[in-house]
């Protein structure tokens, strides 16, 4: 049934109306939500919807290239899966689904520290780069084991979360009694409480010294702590609103992200996350000083509605429709993508 019914989908926004009917109330609006009033969430849309673009013609677009390189990985693409929570409330087989589809589709997968499936067995069905999504700990000998424990698993790179001392006002959920269903846990980790309230630049140090993979900070916004991230020696931003979930009234993440483009000047590479459903989103982000984007809610959405099949079609849509709008905008490789192609 499930094949029938995303064989017909032709855009994100159609994954997110199905799997309506798919999930359950609780689980849809775990996904869906953000924080307080929600303008974050929105403006995550609106931001990237006002940006008009300018295109190029009669240039040679025979050939689309949009391979590229992150952190020592080539890359088919630049379009990742973001860090998101509790894949086993969206579908029974979890985080294997979403590790098969990006598989499928030729992503990397962040996988987030609150996973309902150990690394271990993520790492076993996984033919795509895994990384790790990061909470730090009140409890440093067990993030550093967690942080072990990913690298012997064969994770490339570590995203570590600075944007939550505490959760946000989460209203949706908090009407829902949001719980997980009996049944699913969190192996690695055991108490979503326990996040750290204390964590500062010092800890970054800290876990530099002895990851042995690349550390990213997930969560900049402000250009100021942009500067500090390249100062600390951190081999990437992730220029993220936490998807509106956690500080409402924050800026959209395409709205910062040219001020950390500027601030950063290419010595690292940056990414973004926040509101993409679009093929020209992704441009627009990469146009404006991203190396790469991730996806969250929509890959909640294709887990719903089709297990592995469902993520990889994700993916698979957000990559045609961006090879579609370079070719639309006359360019034809990733390099060429720059802030030419903004109408201003």
């Amino acid at each position: 049934m499930d094949k029938i019914e995303i064989a017909g989908i032709v855009n994100l926004f159609d994954f997110e109306k199905l799997a309506v009917s798919k999930m359950t109330n609780m689980a849809y609006e775990y996904v869906a939500s953000g924080a307080a009033d929600e303008f974050t969430v929105r403006w995550n849309r609106q931001a990237l919807d006002a940006i008009k673009l300018n295109p190029t013609v009669l240039v040679d677009v025979s050939q689309i290239d949009t391979s590229t390189s992150l952190l020592g990985l080539d890359l088919p693409h630049p379009i990742l899966i973001a860090p998101t929570a509790y894949h086993k409330i969206m579908h029974p087989e979890g985080e294997l689904a979403t590790a098969r589809g990006a598989g499928a589709a030729e992503a990397v997968y962040v996988v987030s520290s609150f996973t309902t499936t150990s690394l271990e067995e993520i790492a076993k069905v996984a033919t795509e780069p895994l990384w790790l999504q990061l909470y730090v700990r009140d409890d440093r000998s067990f993030t550093k084991d967690l942080v072990q424990e990913a690298e012997y698993q064969g994770c490339m790179a570590l995203c570590v979360t600075v944007d939550t001392p505490v959760a946000g006002a989460r209203n949706r959920q908090q009407r829902v009694n949001f719980a997980l269903p009996n049944g699913v846990h969190t192996p690695h980790m055991h108490d979503a409480f326990a996040l750290t309230k204390s964590l500062t630049w010092k800890d970054i140090e800290w876990l530099k010294s002895f990851a042995k993979i690349p550390v990213l900070v997930k969560g900049i916004l402000n250009p100021d702590d942009a500067e500090k991230a390249v100062e600390t020696g951190v081999s990437g931003i992730v220029v993220s609103n936490h998807s509106g979930r956690n500080l409402d009234t924050v800026p959209a993440t395409i709205e910062a992200l040219p001020r950390i483009a500027e601030k950063v000047n290419k010595r690292i590479p940056i990414l973004m996350d926040g509101g993409i459903r679009r093929g020209t989103d992704v441009l627009k982000a990469i146009a404006l000083g991203a190396n790469a984007v991730l996806v969250g809610k929509p890959i909640c959405f294709g887990l719903a509605c089709g297990g592995a099949e469902g993520v990889t079609k994700v993916l698979g849509i957000l990559r045609n429709e961006f090879e579609l709008a370079m070719a639309l905008t006359g360019k034809a490789t990733i390099a060429e993508i720059d802030s030419s192609v903004i109408w201003k």
